[in-house]
């Protein structure tokens, strides 16, 4: 079996056109065990993802998730739909936090292609993704831009 044959059939470079929204199938609830983790690990001091406590009486009603785990969960729900064939991850830009998640909150994610561009190599092309993270509510909480080199069917498919 060719290790290409483990990734998805439609996520080659080949499959992507310029204004293509994909919805991403699955969420992913926001635990404490992500958030304060991550939080801690990065050295993060703000209360606000840690102290249940000082948070119970906030307008959010608990602990805030650090905006690097929201970014994370986003960006990783694409991957198997975007990124299951990329080579390598070649930029992030324009990243925004546009609303607080609380523990407890689902992460859901889709994604636009924005450009699509030939690179200097034969075997793979250029893809640039704009990704949107919305919470249950659907209440758009994170959004940023991805460029990733993504293998060539014609190259790596099965021929």
């Amino acid at each position: 079996m060719k290790i290409s044959a483990l990734t998805g059939k439609h996520n080659y470079f080949e499959d992507f056109e310029v204004g293509l929204v994909i919805r991403h199938a699955r969420g992913k609830t926001i635990e404490g065990l992500e958030n304060v983790l991550i939080t801690n690990l990065v050295m993060n001091t703000a209360q606000s993802h840690f102290n249940e406590h000082a948070m119970r009486n906030s307008p959010y009603g608990g602990r805030l998730s650090y905006g690097g785990v929201n970014f994370s969960v986003a960006m990783g729900l694409t991957m198997q739909d975007c990124g299951e064939n990329a080579l390598a991850e070649l930029g992030m830009d324009n990243i925004r936090l546009t609303h607080p998640v609380v523990h407890g909150d689902t992460i859901y994610a889709y994604s636009e292609v924005l450009r699509i561009e030939d690179a200097d190599r034969e075997d793979a092309g250029i893809v640039t993704f704009r990704h949107y993270g919305v919470n249950q509510d659907d209440k758009l909480v994170f959004q940023g831009d991805r460029r990733m080199l993504i293998k060539r069917r014609s190259y790596w498919g099965e021929r």
